[in-house]
């Protein structure tokens, strides 16, 4: 059974930065899509970044795309989000998100009925 831990969350400013970070525990993690979810208050989860096993392919959600970074570290069992350019709209749960099976693209991953295992989550708060 894989458990995903989130950590990095936190207050930030309007503008700064802030790296998530997930550790995996368990078997095959180097095998498995990734992701990066949101939830804010009142809101459904949504999709933010996914990235394929190799690295090779990465998917942005479009609120996102040239602020955030998704990344991923097979030997550490690790997948990170680099936020930079903060907006108060990033204000969320940040959740991590483990594909649902090793035939989950991270492509399409970005649908959250694909996410076979998700962390606690980690709260990221944007002041403006």
């Amino acid at each position: 059974q894989v458990q995903l831990v989130e950590s990095g969350g936190g207050l930030v400013q309007a503008g700064g930065s802030l790296r998530l970070s997930c550790a995996a525990s368990g078997h095959f993690f180097g095998s498995y899509a990734m992701g990066w979810f949101r939830q804010a208050p009142g809101k459904e989860r949504e999709f933010v970044a996914t990235i394929s096993w190799t690295s090779a392919d990465t998917y942005y959600a479009d609120s996102v795309k040239g602020r955030f970074a998704i990344s991923r570290d097979n030997a550490k069992n690790s997948v990170y989000l680099q936020m930079n350019g903060r907006k108060p709209e990033d204000t969320a749960v940040y959740y991590c998100g483990k594909g649902k099976s090793l035939l989950t693209t991270s492509q399409n991953m970005r649908v959250t009925a694909n996410v076979g295992a998700w962390g606690q989550g980690t709260q990221v708060t944007v002041s403006s």
